[in-house]
């Protein structure tokens, strides 16, 4: 886990890149939940999602490293993508980009305009991660993980910015992908010396990290969401999930039924759009709200960037 000073200098490196991202209470979302609520708008970043963050210090890092580096490659199913093209492109370097077939249009031209190469295999996430380590050797670019300390370290400026914008938080619902985001948020309190709860949330279609914690072990689980690509996981990451084993004090499944109907919800009631693993958070605190009655919570808004079928879908749920 990142040191408060090693997350300060993460925020000095990005903040020429991305300003603060605000953390709103909206009084339509807040009702009939029965506690003080904000959501953490991480949709406001450049690239629509708090991915940016780790990817902008990774890139540094890697240039102070390995000055000698000519290009890099990263499997995603979008804002992992988004982030590092952007980051490499800011640094002058090449970016491959693997997706799976069937990947998010919009995320996929995303990616194009950041200047991406972008290269579709594979039926899943996982599938098109080993591929991206076939072409990493193939063409001698450097691969970029989709977890690391580095991009942990940038991913916790978030939750710096959130515990010192709304003080005394009595939990977080935090998204899980790969793990980024939660142990970002982690770090971030643990820096600051918090008591606060984080909860993870993942979708019920793709369960590996909730079964992993449930059970205490390692566990793989195929994932069949439809709606929250950004959580599509089927293999833990195994550094990740010792933080989640430590730190989390539950994680929460949510149904695409359900992340449909909260994705609706917050564009509602904020006019802000949530992609399926962005409104996951929210959709979770929806599930326990008889636990959080008169408390303080924030729910992490990770990402905006929704294919246009899944949200013609989501404003008719």
């Amino acid at each position: 886990m990142p040191t408060l000073s090693e997350i300060e200098a993460a925020k000095a490196l990005i903040r020429p890149h991305i300003h603060e991202t605000p953390a709103y209470r909206w009084p339509l979302l807040e009702a009939g939940q029965g506690c003080d609520l904000w959501l953490k708008h991480e949709n406001h970043t450049p690239v629509g999602a708090f991915k940016i963050r780790g990817g902008l210090v990774y890139m540094d890092e890697l240039k102070r490293q390995q000055p000698e580096v000519r290009g890099v490659i990263a499997a995603t199913t979008g804002n992992h993508g988004q982030s590092i093209a952007f980051a490499a492109r800011l640094n002058g370097l090449r970016a491959v980009i693997v997706v799976p077939h069937g990947n998010n249009p919009e995320k996929n031209a995303a990616m194009r305009s950041l200047s991406a190469e972008l290269v579709e295999h594979g039926r899943e996430f996982q599938e098109a991660l080993e591929y991206s380590r076939e072409l990493a050797v193939k063409e001698g670019l450097h691969a970029v993980p989709s977890f690391h300390p580095w991009l942990v370290r940038g991913v916790a400026t978030y939750g710096l910015e959130l515990f010192r914008a709304v003080k005394d938080l009595d939990v977080v619902f935090v998204p899980i992908g790969l793990g980024s985001g939660f142990c970002g948020v982690t770090a971030a309190r643990e820096a600051l010396g918090l008591k606060t709860k984080i909860i993870g949330v993942v979708s019920e279609h793709a369960p590996a990290y909730a079964l992993s914690f449930q059970q205490r072990q390692f566990v793989e689980q195929t994932s069949t969401t439809r709606v929250a690509e950004g959580v599509a996981c089927k293999t833990p990451n195994r550094d990740a999930l010792k933080h989640v084993m430590r730190h989390a004090h539950e994680i929460v499944t949510v149904s695409d039924e359900e992340t449909l109907a909260a994705m609706c919800e917050i564009i509602q009631a904020t006019h802000n759009i949530a992609e399926g693993a962005g409104a996951l958070a929210y959709a979770a605190l929806k599930k326990q709200r008889d636990t959080w009655q008169g408390k303080r919570v924030a729910c992490v808004l990770t990402g905006g960037n929704v294919s246009m079928n899944i949200l013609r879908e989501a404003l008719g749920a």
